[in-house]
C-alpha cells in the first residue's frame, strides 16, 4: 500500500506532461476526425495501472458507487472519484485537456455550435462550476465474468466538454478475456456504425462524448455517438474514465 500511495501521490508532474506531449498528436488528431477515437499508447506504466486499480476498495477515495445492474446501465460497477483526485488524475486531466480543446473547438466551428473552450482546463471547470456542476466525474470502474457496459454517453450537464479519455488498467490476456471498447456512431438515415478499438494495460482511447463532425458531399454534418464496453468472458478488468466537465 505504502508503494500505491506514493506513486499516486508523488508522480513527476514534468514526467506525465512530458508523456502526454510525446503522443503523436498529430496522427490522434486525424484519427479523431477519421473515426471518433484515437489510441494513446502506453500512457500509463503498469505500476500507475495497478496502483489506480487498487484504490477500489478504499471508499474514502470516492464520492459515490454506482452499481450498474440497478440502473439498467449494464453489469458491473463503478466509483466517482472525490476532491481532492489521485495526483495521477489531477495532472493527466489538465494535460490531456490541453492537447484536445483544439480539436473540440474545430469541431463546434465546423459543426455550428456556438461554444468555445478555454486553453487551460481550470478556466473550463470554473465554467461549470459557477453553473452548478461541481461533482467530479473521473472514475474507475469495476468489471468481473459477464460484465458489460451498456453504450451510454458521459453528459451530466449543461457544459459538456465534447471528448473524454479511458485508460484500461488491466492486461488483456492475462487479467481478462472479452471486454472490447465498443464506440458506435448513427449517421443520419443511416445503420449504426460499431468501431471495436483494440487496447493493452496503460494504452488510453481519446473519444467522442456525443456528436463530431462528418464531412459529406454537401459539406459538414454532425454525427451521434455512444461507448461501451462488451461482455467480460473471464477475468476482471479496471478502466479509469477521465472526463473533464463535471456534474450537478
Amino acid at each position: 500500500m505504502k508503494a500505491t500511495a506514493k506513486i499516486l501521490k508523488h508522480p513527476a508532474s514534468s514526467d506525465i506532461a512530458t508523456r502526454v506531449d510525446t503522443v503523436d498528436w498529430a496522427q490522434a488528431t486525424a484519427d479523431l476526425d477519421a473515426q471518433g477515437c484515437a489510441v494513446l499508447k502506453g500512457l500509463l506504466t503498469p505500476d500507475e495501472c495497478a496502483a489506480l486499480a487498487a484504490l477500489y476498495p478504499d471508499d474514502k477515495n470516492f464520492r459515490s458507487r454506482i452499481v450498474m445492474g440497478s440502473h439498467g446501465f449494464g453489469r458491473g460497477e463503478y466509483k466517482y472519484f472525490a476532491y481532492p483526485l489521485p495526483e495521477l488524475i489531477a495532472q493527466l486531466r489538465p494535460a490531456l485537456y490541453a492537447r484536445l480543446c483544439g480539436v473540440a473547438n474545430r469541431w463546434n466551428e465546423t459543426m455550428g455550435i456556438g461554444i468555445r473552450y478555454p486553453d487551460r482546463h481550470e478556466a473550463f471547470l470554473k465554467r461549470c462550476h459557477d453553473a452548478g456542476q461541481t461533482r467530479p466525474t473521473p472514475l474507475l470502474l469495476q468489471y468481473g465474468e459477464g460484465d458489460y457496459n451498456c453504450l451510454h454517453q458521459d453528459l451530466y450537464g449543461e457544459h459538456v466538454f465534447p471528448l473524454q479519455v479511458a485508460i484500461l488498467l488491466s492486461e488483456p490476456g492475462r487479467d481478462f478475456e472479452g471486454g472490447e471498447f465498443v464506440l458506435t456512431e448513427q449517421r443520419p438515415r443511416m445503420q449504426s456504425r460499431p468501431e471495436v478499438v483494440p487496447l493493452r494495460q496503460g494504452d488510453a482511447v481519446a473519444f467522442a462524448v456525443h456528436h463530431r463532425p462528418v464531412q459529406g458531399t454537401r459539406g459538414p454534418y454532425r454525427v451521434n455517438l455512444r461507448h461501451g464496453v462488451s461482455r467480460i468472458r473471464s477475468g476482471h478488468r479496471h478502466t479509469v474514465g477521465v472526463i473533464f466537465h463535471d456534474a450537478k
